[in-house]
């Protein structure tokens, strides 16, 4: 009995020592390869809100006195730039509180072992720990607006060295600005918070071209405002001599603008090439000449100072129309030889698929270049058109919804065109047409005729600040260049 009794213990002793070893080694295991969390049921592995980009802190665990964001490893030069807060305004341009803007904390949550990512950031902490999030893929064109106190980005009363008075909204007799004050939040991810010394700092000794029509001119000027956060900059040259950039004899404006932050030598310009193709005119003597519309050629403004630029931003769309055709005397040829009767529809369609396939085609020559194409901004004229009385008077933000989920783009012909491509695509049409709210519509600093409203144009600050907040993400996340 009494040996009986001794086994047993024996027995039990064992055991809680076998336990005791096996705890150990796994303790030490997952202190050593701290992977094994990934065995764990999905309900018991660690989840973490991470910020979608390397460097970024997560959230619920301690800050480490040696975790950075990246671009803070970078020359301190970029200290002197420009505060990247920016501020709020009353209704002509003064500062409401005198605060700076909150940064934004992530809220979304990416499970360990997501398969929809594209490359994984790692944080360490104290204690030897390490932990792998995903960083998800983003679809920036599916979301919703949210309100937001934090924008605008830039006061549209006081940014008039860089915006055209006609889109300064803030100079006009318009009295509603809730316009301004939201901001997109795509689903299921964060795009990374925007900031004017961010984006200098990563653009540092670098060009970015804006190459497009009005549209593109209109985001060229709101990033323009972004970056300089609405002040006046004296650190900035206007460099637009360097591209032949200058007004003609005669002429309304110069063909675009160039200009660079010296500090970091950074260039942000735009050129009008309202439909993305090559324009000669027939006749250079004659002041009407006739002007022969290349369709399957790049505009020779690209081609030219294609070596120069780190980042292109190409959009056309919305003169695509006889009227435009007929004001501008183009005529369209296609293998250098004039084609009249192609349609409209057949026209902007081949010159959008040449324009991205010979840009795709440069791109293995130019391997620290970043192309973008910018799909189309839509229009909201109701009852009419921009010259048969068609107005947008509406002035009740996010009256059309607030909410993208749809898969495919708003802006087919452009999607299709870049598919397949190393084109990078900015899809801004479907979370631009619930904004119905932000045109230019009936307000102007002069008066216009009762027949013509602006459904076209926005305001500024307004919906070109996203596409340009979206544009600053995809770049973040394209890496460095």
């Amino acid at each position: 009995m009494k040996g009986s009794i001794l086994g047993l213990r024996a027995t039990k002793l064992s055991f809680i020592l076998i336990t005791l070893v096996c705890t150990m080694f796994l303790i030490w295991g997952w202190d050593k390869t701290p992977y094994l969390v990934s065995l764990l049921p999905q309900s018991q592995s660690l989840k973490f809100t991470p910020e979608i980009f390397i460097g970024s802190p997560v959230k619920g665990i301690p800050p480490d006195s040696n975790m950075k964001d990246a671009d803070n490893n970078r020359s301190n030069s970029a200290k002197n730039e420009t505060s990247d807060k920016h501020e709020g305004y009353d209704e002509k341009g003064n500062r409401e509180d005198g605060k700076n803007s909150k940064e934004k904390v992530s809220d979304a949550s990416v499970p360990v072992g997501s398969a929809n990512t594209s490359s994984v950031v790692t944080w360490k902490r104290k204690g030897n720990f390490s932990s792998q999030v995903n960083k998800q893929t983003c679809d920036y064109g599916k979301g919703n607006w949210v309100a937001d106190d934090d924008r605008p980005f830039y006061s549209g009363g006081r940014c008039l060295q860089w915006l055209s008075e006609m889109w300064a909204c803030r100079l006009t007799d318009r009295t509603d600005f809730s316009y301004e004050k939201f901001r997109w939040q795509p689903k299921d991810c964060e795009m990374e918070e925007y900031s004017g010394k961010k984006f200098l700092r990563r653009m540092r000794n670098k060009t970015l071209a804006f190459i497009g029509d009005s549209l593109g001119r209109q985001q060229f000027q709101s990033l323009m405002c972004m970056v300089s956060g609405g002040r006046v900059r004296n650190d900035v040259n206007d460099v637009g001599w360097e591209y032949g950039l200058v007004k003609a004899r005669g002429a309304v404006r110069p063909d675009g603008w160039a200009y660079r932050f010296t500090r970091t030598n950074t260039t942000i310009l735009f050129y009008w090439s309202a439909c993305l193709c090559d324009l000669q005119p027939l006749h250079p003597s004659k002041r009407n000449s006739e002007v022969a519309m290349h369709l399957d050629r790049p505009p020779a403004f690209l081609k030219q100072y294609l070596d120069r630029f780190n980042v292109i931003v190409l959009n056309t769309g919305h003169h695509w129309n006889r009227g435009k055709f007929d004001g501008n005397h183009w005529v369209m040829h296609v293998g250098g030889v004039p084609t009249p009767n192609k349609s409209m529809v057949d026209a902007k369609n081949l010159t959008i698929h040449s324009i991205v396939k010979w840009v795709d085609s440069q791109l293995p020559e130019h391997p620290k270049l970043r192309a973008f194409y910018r799909s189309l901004s839509p229009r909201h004229f109701f009852n009419g058109d921009w010259n048969t009385g068609g107005s947008c008077d509406n002035t009740n933000p996010l009256s059309k919804g607030k909410e993208v989920l749809k898969e495919e783009s708003g802006d087919l012909i452009s999607a299709m065109a870049v598919k397949g491509t190393n084109i990078t695509f900015l899809d801004i049409t479907a979370l631009s047409e619930l904004r119905d709210e932000g045109h230019l519509s009936r307000y102007t600093i002069r008066p216009r005729q009762a027949s013509g409203q602006d459904c076209l144009h926005w305001c500024l600050p307004g919906v070109p600040d996203t596409w340009n907040e979206i544009l600053f993400a995809k770049l973040s996340a394209l890496g460095r260049f």
